[in-house]
């Protein structure tokens, strides 16, 4: 690097020695005081001091950061360039660090003075030419403290993008269970369209056989109307259900031909306790983990800006070249009087922001405890609207169904008593897998509230 720097500096007071001497002024190289030549390599040798620490500073940084092609330190030390390597992932904290450690650029001034108004006269005698390099030195711990706002921030990001994916999670997995209740309706409905038809054969029998008068053949067949017309509200409904689900999934939904495994009817009970759910929420939440993330980011924020109120250093550094005189050096030290901006607003706002996290991080804290309030309150009162159903009522409504039937076809029983059985049924069935679907949806709820898997 000092190399090439070197060779820069060297291409550059050649320029300056043949352009600005000889077709500007006609003024031949060999009749340029010897000073002037002195002055021009020390000016490069205060450049390439004042330069070369803080780019290495920079590229030599003991905060290694993942990602970075390897290959820029080799072109820069001049070496051949060898094949590219496998690209490597950077994080987002990588991203936002690397830019938030970088120093102040240095920099380099060239000016001439001593022109006459007139443009007449002897210009060369009457010129002099100057060379400079600044640095400016960041004082307070301000990059240190503008590393850790940036990776404050990082993390706020981070924990805002768990809040979508906790939501969106357990959104699919109501809309799963969405696709079983409507697959088992669609079964149930089916599975009473075929018994019926069964029905309407076996009354078809029996009007030909004239055992039956035609009437009752005829309701029958009004009725079948209400089953295929279940069916078809049952198909609609199932494959919308299908179609959101593949929505939520993502893809091709075009391509995407899926069907979900498992059945509505699978039921575990569970027990849990407020106390410990609650501390579950506390330590899960993610949009709690954001808020106080947010108030993280805030006290960052703060440090920094009341760093920022600091004035810096700049130092610098040049050559004066007079060419028909004596040539000098200068040195100069500089530094903002912090006399009227001390960087109030910024630190105002910053106070602000903070004071805004911790209300925020309250709300969401009380908001928390209210979500797992009312999930557990909901879950309990499900868990056992299930248990009522399984108290035997469904083995109940079968068997007056399969009675009915037998029944009918030995003559003691009427189509209109075996129509009202297979309503009972498929009505009690279809309560039964709602309450099931709505038990699955509070415990799902309950999930969210604590964002815990609670499902074995």
């Amino acid at each position: 690097m000092y190399q090439s720097t070197n060779n820069y500096l060297y291409r550059f007071s050649e320029r300056c020695n043949s352009i600005v001497c000889q077709e500007r002024y006609a003024l031949r190289r060999c009749c340029r005081p010897q000073e002037s030549r002195r002055a021009s390599c020390l000016a490069g040798v205060l450049l390439l001091i004042l330069t070369g620490h803080p780019i290495l500073a920079q590229e030599k940084s003991p905060e290694p950061v993942k990602g970075v092609n390897g290959n820029v330190a080799a072109l820069t030390q001049g070496q051949p360039q060898t094949p590219a390597p496998a690209r490597r992932s950077i994080t987002l904290s990588d991203a936002v660090s690397l830019t938030a450690r970088l120093r102040p650029n240095p920099q380099i001034s060239v000016g001439s003075s001593g022109l006459p108004l007139n443009f007449t006269g002897p210009f060369i005698s009457q010129q002099t030419f100057t060379y400079g390099v600044s640095q400016t030195l960041e004082m307070g711990g301000k990059r240190r403290k503008r590393i850790d706002a940036a990776n404050a921030n990082s993390d706020l990001a981070q924990g805002q993008f768990q809040m979508v994916v906790w939501q969106l999670t357990n959104d699919l997995k109501k809309k799963f269970y969405a696709v079983l209740l409507a697959e088992a309706l669609l079964k149930l409905s089916t599975e009473n369209q075929k018994t019926f038809a069964e029905t309407i054969k076996h009354t078809t029998e029996l009007f030909e056989a004239g055992e039956i008068s035609g009437l009752d053949l005829t309701r029958l067949e009004v009725e079948k109307l209400k089953f295929d017309t279940d069916v078809a509200n049952s198909e609609r409904d199932y494959e919308l259900a299908l179609r959101d689900l593949r929505v939520t999934l993502g893809g091709d939904y075009r391509a995407m031909n899926i069907e979900v495994a498992g059945a509505v009817d699978y039921f575990q009970s569970y027990d849990f306790s407020f106390t410990e759910l609650r501390d579950k929420a506390l330590a899960a939440r993610p949009d709690l983990k954001a808020a106080q993330l947010s108030e993280r980011a805030a006290d960052a924020s703060i440090r920094l800006q009341d760093a920022q109120r600091i004035p810096d250093l700049t130092l610098s550094s040049g050559v004066n070249q007079v060419p028909q005189g004596t040539s000098n050096y200068n040195l100069g030290v500089g530094i903002t009087l912090p006399v009227f901006d001390r960087n109030q607003g910024e630190r105002a706002k910053a106070l602000i922001e903070k004071k805004k996290a911790q209300n925020q991080q309250q709300l969401i804290t009380n908001q928390v405890l209210s979500d797992v309030d009312k999930a557990f309150i909901a879950f309990e009162i499900q868990k056992r609207r299930v248990e009522l159903y399984r108290t035997g009522v469904l083995s109940k409504v079968n068997e007056i169904q399969n009675l009915t039937e037998f029944s009918l076809k030995a003559g003691e029983s009427s189509t209109l008593e075996l129509l009202d059985a297979i309503r009972t049924r498929r009505e009690t069935l279809a309560s039964f897998y709602q309450t099931l679907f709505d038990y699955q949806v509070s415990l799902l709820d309950l999930e969210l509230a604590t964002a815990t898997p609670l499902q074995k």
